[in-house]
């Protein structure tokens, strides 16, 4: 009896095994067909899932230029307070593509090309050339608030730790042996300010004989230039890494590093500088139409009190005072000058940064370009 029960589950597990050995084959059999199909069509199914109606849309992009030392303030602040403030309003999420250098480098990309819908300019002189390219207008930038300036800073004079050469003005720069470092006007917006400060500074220092005074102070510092680079930022770094005793650069910057604890020298403001000022244009041949909405949204963004004061928390100044006057950490200048005090810019590349510092300084100190 045991032994035919025992025959009965031997037949059984014979039968069983054979029907699995059986359906393995089939399914097998059907992997090989089917498997190819199926992975061809997961993998269109992988490809098109961003693009599904029910799926977000994917984010709009803005292309952005400017020039040096907007890098932390832009990409720390505003254009995250500006994606932010895009979401609520849209429920779109919007990613900015940026790029910073000197003013005169951004200008030559713009010129060579590059798909920036908007750029933020060191100097409105660098605009003009756009505008002289066909590449902008000039109502790119004229119609917008402030005729295009987004905010400003001052020309100051950076010094070593404890000031061992009693820098205290411009005019002291153009004392014998003090090394100067400074930007290079043909790259750097940074730079062209600083000429228009140092020749201001000194003729609004002897109004008695303007012109005869600017081109002395301007000559006394540029016979003490021992070195330049290409941008306001480049030139601080060689300041840092030992070259000269002072540096001719924007507050903005040397604010920015002293909120983080990083400024290890001192900051002289002169009795009389500029206060630089920023210039937007806008790019139209660059923007799409359905990238319209959103580039002037975010061109109102930059002058909302939201923005402005968002950029004097990074060391800018705004251009509404009031804003201004509730931030301590700004220096105080007696004697503070725009360039429209110059004439404005033409004029001032013209007859300073042209005819006196090129034709006359640089020619007289054996540097001429």
């Amino acid at each position: 009896m045991n032994l035919y029960l025992a025959t009965i589950k031997l037949i059984r597990v014979r039968r069983w095994t054979e029907k699995l050995n059986f359906d393995r084959r089939i399914l097998a059999r059907q992997m090989r067909t089917w498997f190819p199909s199926m992975f061809w069509i997961l993998l269109f199914g992988y490809a098109v899932w961003p693009w599904m109606p029910w799926q977000a849309r994917p984010p709009v992009t803005v292309t952005f230029y400017g020039f040096s030392i907007l890098e932390e303030s832009m990409n720390g602040t505003v254009f995250p307070a500006f994606q932010d403030t895009w979401r609520e309003a849209s429920g779109e999420h919007v990613e900015f593509i940026s790029s910073f250098a000197g003013s005169g480098t951004v200008t030559n990309q713009l010129i060579m090309g590059v798909p920036a819908q908007l750029a933020l300019l060191s100097l409105e002189l660098d605009a003009q050339r756009l505008a002289d390219k066909g590449l902008v207008s000039r109502e790119s930038w004229e119609s917008l608030p402030h005729g295009g300036i987004v905010n400003r800073t001052p020309m100051v004079i950076l010094v070593r730790k404890g000031n061992p050469k009693n820098i205290r003005d411009f005019s002291d720069l153009a004392r014998p042996g003090i090394r100067i470092v400074h930007p290079d006007p043909l790259t750097s917006g940074g730079a062209a300010w600083a000429i228009l400060a140092e020749y201001g500074a000194g003729m609004r220092m002897h109004p008695d004989r303007p012109h005869q005074a600017g081109l002395e102070t301007l000559k006394g510092i540029w016979r003490n230039v021992v070195a330049q680079a290409h941008s306001a930022r480049a030139a601080r770094m060689q300041f840092e890494n030992g070259f000269g005793d002072a540096l001719i650069t924007y507050e903005q910057e040397l604010l920015w590093d002293r909120m983080h604890g990083r400024l290890d020298f001192e900051i002289v403001y002169p009795h009389s500088t500029i206060l630089t000022e920023h210039v937007l244009v806008v790019v139209r041949r660059n923007i799409q139409p359905d990238q319209r909405n959103i580039v002037n949204a975010f061109v109102d963004f930059l002058w909302s009190d939201r923005a402005q004061t968002l950029f004097t928390r990074t060391g800018f100044r705004s251009v509404n005072d009031r804003i201004n006057e509730s931030n301590p950490v700004f220096g105080q200048i007696a004697d503070p000058f725009t360039v429209a005090d110059l004439g404005g810019w033409e004029k001032a590349k013209r007859e300073i940064v042209d005819h006196v510092w090129k034709e006359q300084v640089l020619k007289e100190l054996g540097r001429g370009r």
